[in-house]
C-alpha cells in the first residue's frame, strides 16, 4: 500500500505580489507523474488545498484539471479541509465525487467514517476550529487539543482496517512554524499534544509549510513551494509512504524560482562571486550599510533582477522601534485583547474578565467560519494577507 502525502498547497496564493498559479499547476502535473511512476494507491492531501474561502475562477480550473488527471491514473484522491478552505464550497458534491475515488473531507460528522483501501482505514479530519466543532464532538474544552481528542476518539472507536492512517491540519507540538503560515497560533490553546495519534500506523499532517518529522510515524509533508522568505534553503517535497515495509521516502518537487536571502552592505553584494546563485532567485536583501545608498533598489535589481523586498539593518537604526507585527508574533488572540485592557485601564484583566474575551473571540470565530460559507468572508480577505 503506497501513499503520497502532500499538505497546504494554497492554490491562487501570490509570493510578495507575484502570482503562482503558473508555478501551483506545475506542480500539479508533478504530482500525476509521481503518482504513475511510483504506482501510488492513495494521494493525500492535508488541507489548506486553496489560500481563500472564496477562490478565483481559473484557481478552481487548475485544481479541476488536476483531480481528473489524477482520478485517471486509477489512484484514490483524499482531500481535507483545511483553516483556508470553505467547508461548504470544498465540499460540494463530495458524496457524488467519493463513487469515482475522489474522496473530499469537510464535515465533522463524517469522522469516524473512514476511505477503506484494502485492509488500510484512512481518516480524514478536517481542519477543527474549537469554537466552531467542540459541541458537536462533545469537547469538554474549547481548545485544539481537546477537540482533536475528542476526534481522535471517534477514530479509535471505528473497527474498520487493520491499518490505520489519520490525516490532520493542526499545529503539533514539537513542530517548528514558517513566517508564511496565517492563523497559527503558537501558544498552549493552538497546541495539539503528538500523543493524541498514538497507535496510528501513519499520520499525515498539514498546516505547517516547513517539512518536518514530529516522530517515526508523524510528519508534515510542508508545502510544495516556498511562500516567504523564511523558507529560503528549505527542500519541499512530498512523502511517499510505503506502508508495508514502513519506508518514508521525499519526493523533491520541481523549483519554480528559489528563494535567497541576502544581506551585507550594497557594494558587497554587488560584487561578490558567491552570490552568483541568486541572480534568478526570489531575493529579500537587507543592507547593512552605515548610510543608506542613493538608489539602493534600481542598483540591486541591476544584479539580481527579482528582488522583491529591500530593507535597511546599518548602525542607524540599531535601537529602533520593534515593528507592531513584530511585537504581536506568538501572542494569542486573548493575550492581545488583555494588553490592550491593561494598557487602557492601567490593570490587567481579571479571570472573569479574560474568560468573557475568551468567549467573545470564540463568538467571533462561530461567525467567521459561518461567514466563509456565505463568501463574505472575501470582502476582507485581501487585506489580511500575511496578517491573520
Amino acid at each position: 500500500m503506497r501513499l503520497l502525502h502532500t499538505s497546504d498547497w494554497h492554490l491562487g496564493r501570490s509570493f510578495h505580489g507575484v502570482g503562482l498559479l503558473d508555478a501551483q499547476r506545475a506542480y500539479l502535473r508533478h504530482l500525476v507523474q509521481v503518482v504513475q511512476e511510483h504506482d501510488v494507491d492513495a494521494l493525500l492531501v492535508s488541507g489548506d488545498i486553496y489560500d481563500r474561502a472564496l477562490p478565483a475562477p481559473d484557481t478552481v480550473t487548475a485544481l479541476d484539471d488536476a483531480l481528473v488527471a489524477l482520478l485517471d491514473t486509477g489512484t484514490t484522491v483524499v482531500l481535507s479541509a483545511g483553516n483556508h478552505d470553505s467547508a461548504r464550497r470544498l465540499g460540494f458534491g463530495s458524496r457524488i465525487m467519493s463513487r469515482l475515488g475522489l474522496h473530499i473531507a469537510t464535515d465533522v460528522a463524517s469522522i469516524g467514517a473512514p476511505i477503506l483501501l484494502d485492509d488500510v482505514a484512512i481518516h480524514p479530519l478536517p481542519y477543527l476550529e474549537p469554537a466552531v466543532v467542540a459541541e458537536a464532538l462533545g469537547a469538554t474544552e474549547r481548545t485544539h487539543a481537546t477537540v482533536m481528542r475528542a476526534a481522535m476518539d471517534r477514530v479509535r472507536d471505528c473497527a474498520i482496517g487493520d491499518r490505520r492512517v489519520v490525516m490532520a491540519h493542526a499545529f503539533v507540538a514539537g513542530a517548528t512554524t514558517s513566517d508564511s503560515e496565517r492563523d497559527v497560533s503558537v501558544g498552549g490553546l493552538g497546541v495539539v499534544p503528538v500523543e493524541v495519534f498514538d497507535d496510528i500506523d501513519y499520520v499525515a499532517l498539514g498546516h505547517l509549510h516547513r517539512p518536518q518529522v514530529v516522530r517515526d510515524h508523524v510528519r508534515y509533508s510542508g508545502a510544495p513551494m516556498a511562500f516567504s522568505f523564511s523558507e529560503a534553503g528549505q527542500v519541499k517535497s512530498s512523502v511517499l509512504v510505503d506502508l508495508d515495509s514502513g519506508e518514508q521516502s521525499l519526493i523533491p518537487t520541481p523549483v519554480h524560482r528559489p528563494v535567497a536571502r541576502l544581506r551585507g552592505e550594497l557594494e558587497q553584494l554587488l560584487d561578490d562571486p558567491a552570490l552568483d546563485h541568486a541572480e534568478d532567485a526570489w531575493c529579500e536583501v537587507t543592507l547593512t550599510d552605515a548610510i543608506q545608498p542613493v538608489g539602493a533598489m534600481e542598483r540591486i535589481r541591476a544584479r539580481f533582477p527579482h528582488t522583491l523586498a529591500l530593507g535597511f539593518d546599518g548602525p542607524a537604526r540599531i535601537g529602533a522601534q520593534v515593528s507592531y507585527a513584530q511585537r504581536l508574533r506568538a501572542r494569542s488572540d486573548v493575550d492581545i485583547c488583555c494588553d490592550f485592557v491593561d494598557h487602557v485601564r492601567s490593570r490587567p484583566a481579571d479571570e472573569a474578565e479574560h474568560a468573557l474575551l475568551q468567549e467573545g473571540i470564540a463568538a467571533v470565530q462561530i461567525d467567521r467560519a459561518r461567514a466563509d460559507d456565505e463568501g463574505i468572508a472575501a470582502i476582507g480577505g485581501e487585506a489580511r494577507e500575511g496578517v491573520a
